[in-house]
């Protein structure tokens, strides 16, 4: 059997192969395989008075996430637990992922740790870190040298 030669096809197996390489949590799952720890996605937002840090973590228990905060590295953990099995032969399609995750970021500036706040809705946990009021931009005012001349209107 002769089959017709397809770049787009080869191109494609290259990327997956690549992909994988790259991150291994990319690895499709089956019934046999089950990753030990994945990594979150966060978005990170800093403005003049606290970073705000947003993690997808759908489908758990907030009791089950755990925070700390030790020498300017936040850390974020915890544990999806896995369904039961279902009693079918065979998943066509196991994507879905479970079992322990951890993130840990470090904060360049100075955070004031008793006052970071976390709330978790809809999947997404959101945390407030306030910066210190040593790290916080201050405006510095100019003062003049010399002598100043105020002009007087009439």
């Amino acid at each position: 059997m002769l089959v017709r030669w397809n770049p787009y096809h080869e191109m494609m197996t290259l990327r997956q192969a690549v992909d994988q390489f790259v991150d291994t949590s990319m690895t499709p799952l089956d019934s046999t395989t089950r990753p030990l720890a994945w990594g979150m996605p966060l978005d990170v937002v800093e403005n003049e008075d606290a970073y705000l840090v947003k993690a997808n973590i759908p489908g758990i228990d907030p009791k089950d996430i755990e925070i700390t905060f030790t020498d300017n590295v936040l850390t974020i953990k915890g544990e999806l637990k896995s369904e039961d099995e279902v009693n079918e032969p065979r998943y066509h399609m196991r994507e879905r992922r479970y079992g322990a995750f951890s993130r840990s970021i470090s904060v360049g500036d100075r955070i004031n740790g008793d006052k970071i706040t976390a709330s978790y809705e809809n999947g997404v946990l959101t945390l407030s870190l306030p910066k210190a009021e040593e790290a916080k931009p201050k405006r510095i005012e100019i003062k003049p040298v010399g002598k100043v001349i105020e002009a007087k209107v009439k």
